[in-house]
């Protein structure tokens, strides 16, 4: 017992996770370092260039999602036999993403009023310009523009832009129509199998650069950011806002224990890997293939992995949801513009419509933090004032993702596992 011991904690060492831990580490460090010692333009040009290698990292993963969406999803409602079973899962599903979304929204509005960290503050050389990129999305994000988005006009218009709720309702279409027709297409649901595993066995290859990905989006941060100047101005900011991802957390893993008893001990322990790498690379999406085979191995059955996690990636986005309603108080408070508690509960109701869908959207947060500004008449340019800290709340955002979808999908799986063992007892 004590050598199996031995060998996991030496496993966990010298695997991925500790990689990564000393990739984070490394890469803090020479940024640090040559922030230091480099010009700005100096310091500007090797972060450019040593980012390459997390944007290597994120284009290898994303080059495996679609399939991966595609195929898993298929498959998965193929197994699941029927319209009912799906819309049972489904159901299960959104009214968890709804009420995840919502306490978490929550969560972020009630920290930012209480520690109002936007009161007060002084800051100088805003660089105002620096928002233009994310306030000029915030027209997409209308009514109409939402319909369309998630819906296809093509399977491979979207699979080619990684639009992955628009794969996942052509999905949705393809794997029920195949479970109508039944025996006669099971030669193609076998294909889609094999050709699932067939990505996985590719997730295994991907995940050996994790370790430099992360380095480089770590040491491309550090060499351009002065931490502690950034540590000193935003000291009231970046600590309410870890007040408030600390409680989601503790909210969420107590939700696990309730739900899942000893067994959330266990699922922590298979995410760690996983969120190691959201949290390095800022991006929940590079760890999609990696945590639906973590999510299997844990005991959730591949059908349900296959059906949740894509939905989950659009609808689910706990640590994002905490952080919209934080932002737009704080840019709010800064400017003194006065939201009475009415108006901010409507506010938060318009961030659980506008939000979702928008996964695929880079810096999508903000881009719904923009355009939530303008519909309450906060100040737009004032999403530039949180751009410089912007990152490393974006680092633990993605982490908080990672970890309510794989909540998510575990509980809703033992769900459905404890109803197949009961009719079965029925039987």
């Amino acid at each position: 017992m004590q050598q199996v011991t031995e060998t996991k904690k030496k496993s966990f060492l010298s695997g991925l996770t500790g990689q990564i831990i000393v990739a984070m580490v490394l890469g803090a460090t020479l940024g640090i370092i040559l922030h230091g010692t480099l010009s700005p333009e100096g310091a500007q040009s090797f972060s450019s260039k040593i980012k390459m290698l997390a944007t290597i990292f994120i284009r290898l993963v994303q080059m495996i999602i679609s399939p991966l969406v595609f195929t898993t999803l298929v498959v998965g409602i193929a197994k699941l036999g029927d319209i009912k079973t799906v819309g049972r899962v489904g159901g299960k599903a959104l009214g968890w993403f709804f009420t995840a979304s919502f306490i978490s929204l929550l969560i972020g509005l009630f920290y930012v009023n209480i520690l109002e960290p936007g009161v007060g503050l002084k800051l100088g050389h805003v660089d105002m310009t620096a928002a233009a990129e994310v306030t000029g999305k915030t027209k997409t994000l209308s009514v109409e523009n939402f319909v369309e988005h998630i819906v296809p006009k093509s399977l491979f218009e979207a699979m080619a832009t990684n639009e992955i709720l628009q794969i996942v309702i052509f999905s949705i279409f393809f794997g029920l129509a195949a479970a109508s027709i039944g025996s006669p297409v099971k030669p193609v649901i076998n294909a889609l199998d094999k050709a699932s595993h067939i990505v996985l066995k590719m997730v295994n290859y991907v995940m050996n650069f994790a370790p430099i990905g992360v380095f480089g989006a770590i040491a491309g941060v550090f060499a351009i950011r002065d931490a502690e100047e950034l540590v000193i101005t935003y000291f009231k900011f970046f600590g309410s806002f870890l007040v408030g991802i600390s409680t989601l957390w503790v909210v969420l893993i107590g939700v696990g224990y309730i739900f899942l008893k000893g067994r959330m001990t266990e699922l922590l322990r298979r995410i760690v890997g996983p969120l190691a790498i959201a949290f390095g690379t800022t991006s929940s999406e590079a760890v999609f293939p990696k945590l639906t085979e973590e999510l299997e191995d844990f005991g959730v059955k591949d059908k349900i992995v296959s059906f949740m996690l894509p939905l989950g990636y659009s609808f689910n986005l706990d640590g994002s949801m905490m952080y919209m309603t934080f932002a737009s108080i704080f840019i709010a408070q800064f400017y003194g513009v006065h939201l009475d508690i009415p108006t901010q509960m409507v506010m938060l109701l318009v961030l659980m419509l506008t939000s979702k869908g928008i996964a695929g959207v880079p810096r999508a947060s903000l881009v719904v933090v923009a355009a939530t500004c303008g519909m309450f008449d906060i100040p737009v340019e004032g999403i530039a004032l949180i751009l410089p800290i912007d990152h490393f709340c974006d680092m633990f955002r993605s982490a908080t993702n990672v970890l309510g979808n794989a909540l998510a999908t575990s509980v809703v799986g033992q769900w459905e596992s404890n109803k197949e063992i009961n009719a079965g007892l029925e039987e």
